[in-house]
């Protein structure tokens, strides 16, 4: 039987159960929730950062974009409040739209 050791979407029990096959589960604490949550952030990216279709990539956005949902509840934040945050950031600083590539800056 494959260990996997990992956080998984809510229903994923449900559709291991549907296929017949045994397996086991624990629910975390806080503690080890937010730990595994930031290591499937990184998982979720760097599958993202493998993807070669459009159809993948996407795919892998909308898994990191549900990560970043589950890390702004559990920061007692909301989606919205990290939107508005996000856009206040975007109008101080710019976005990344123009694709401007820092080289280097003189050290004074």
């Amino acid at each position: 039987m494959p260990t996997y050791n990992k956080l998984v979407r809510d229903k994923i029990p449900e559709v291991i159960e549907k296929t017949g096959k045994r397996f086991s589960t624990s629910v975390l604490n806080n503690e080890e929730y937010i730990v595994e949550l930031r290591k499937k952030a990184f998982e979720e990216l760097n599958e993202y950062v493998e993807t070669e279709t459009k159809e993948d990539a996407v795919e892998e956005l909308a898994d990191l974009l549900e990560i970043v949902h589950a890390l702004a509840e559990y920061h007692g934040s909301s989606i919205d409040e990290v939107e508005e945050v996000r856009k206040m950031k975007a109008a101080k600083r710019g976005g990344f739209k123009e694709k401007i590539f820092l080289i280097e800056v003189e050290d004074e």
